[in-house]
C-alpha cells in the first residue's frame, strides 16, 4: 500500500506575536505553507488569517502548551491530521525570568526549562529524522546573544539559550554532508513584550544594547538558514560583540552582566 502523500510546511512555535509572527510572515512570503503553534487561540487565528490573506499560502494552526509533553506530541498529531510534513521547524517559543534565581518559585524555573530546553529538544527529535530521511529541510532555533555568556539575574534564561546554541552547532555538524540544515539565530534584545512580561523593561541591558526590530531579525534568520550558516547574529555591532563574548574572560564579563541585568524598579526612576 502506497504511503499517504503529504504537503510540506514550516512549523513555527510561539507564532502568534513578536519574532515568531515575523518569522511566519517571512517564510510565507517565500512561499512556504505554515503550521503555526501557540497557546492563545484568538491571537493564533488572527495571525494565520492575516498571513493567508496577504500571501495566499496554506496556513494551519495548532493550539498547544509546549511546556507539556502532551503539547509537543499534539504538533505531530496536527501534521498527520492535516496531511502535512515538517519541511522546516522553527523553534521560537521561549519564556524569560528576571530577578535573583533564589527568589523564583520552583515551578517558574521548571516551566522555563520545559519550554526553552525540553520542548525545543522534543520537537527537534520528533521532526528532524523525517527531514534527514527526505534529505531536505532544516531546523532554525531561536537563541540569543544571551547564549554566549552567563547572565546573573536572568540566570535560567541565559543558561537555556547556551543550551540552544550548543545543541544547534552540534546538530549542524551531525547533518553536514546532507541537504538538511540546522542553525541558530542569536539576536540581541528585541522590540517585543518579552522584557516587560518578566519585569525587566527598566534594566540597563536594554539601554546598553538597544532594541532590534523583529522584521530585521526574521529576514536575517531565514537568509542565514538558506545560505547554510550555523550561527546567525543579526546586526554588524552584535556580530562583533558576539566574537568578543566568545573569548572574554568570565571573571570580568559576569560581574558586568550582573550590573546590566539587575532589576531596576520603576520607583527608582531608572
Amino acid at each position: 500500500m502506497a504511503e499517504r502523500e503529504t504537503a510540506p510546511v514550516t512549523v513555527i512555535t510561539g507564532a502568534s506575536e513578536g519574532l515568531g509572527l515575523a518569522l511566519a510572515r517571512e517564510f510565507a512570503r517565500a512561499g512556504h505553507g505554515l503550521l503555526l503553534v501557540a497557546r492563545g487561540r484568538a491571537a493564533l487565528e488572527a495571525a494565520a488569517g492575516g498571513i493567508a490573506r496577504d500571501t495566499g499560502v496554506r496556513v494551519e494552526i495548532q493550539v498547544a502548551d509546549l511546556a507539556s509533553r502532551k503539547g509537543c506530541a499534539s504538533v505531530v498529531t496536527a501534521l498527520e491530521k492535516h496531511g502535512l510534513h515538517a519541511d522546516y521547524l522553527v523553534n521560537n517559543a521561549a519564556l524569560g525570568l528576571s530577578g535573583p534565581y533564589a527568589e523564583h518559585e520552583g515551578g517558574e524555573v521548571m516551566r522555563l526549562v520545559d519550554l526553552n530546553v525540553r520542548a525545543l529538544s522534543d520537537l527537534t527529535a520528533r521532526l528532524l529524522p523525517g527531514m534527514i530521511a527526505r534529505d531536505r529541510g532544516g531546523v532554525l532555533n531561536v537563541g540569543s546573544m544571551a547564549g554566549f555568556f552567563p547572565g546573573p539575574y536572568q540566570a535560567a534564561y541565559y543558561a537555556s539559550k547556551a543550551y540552544v546554541l550548543s545543541l544547534s552547532e552540534a546538530l549542524a555538524q551531525e547533518v553536514a554532508g546532507t541537504n538538511v540544515r540546522v542553525c541558530v539565530v542569536a539576536p540581541g534584545p528585541l522590540a517585543t513584550r518579552f522584557h516587560a512580561r518578566m519585569g525587566a523593561q527598566r534594566d540597563y541591558y536594554i539601554r546598553f544594547q538597544g532594541l532590534m526590530g523583529v522584521e530585521q531579525v526574521a529576514r536575517s534568520a531565514r537568509a542565514g538558514l538558506v545560505r547554510g550558516r550555523r550561527v546567525i547574529v543579526p546586526g554588524a555591532i552584535n556580530w562583533v560583540s558576539a566574537q568578543f563574548l566568545r573569548v572574554a574572560p568570565h571573571i570580568l564579563l559576569v560581574p558586568f552582566a550582573a550590573w546590566l541585568l539587575r532589576r531596576r524598579e520603576a520607583r527608582r526612576g531608572v
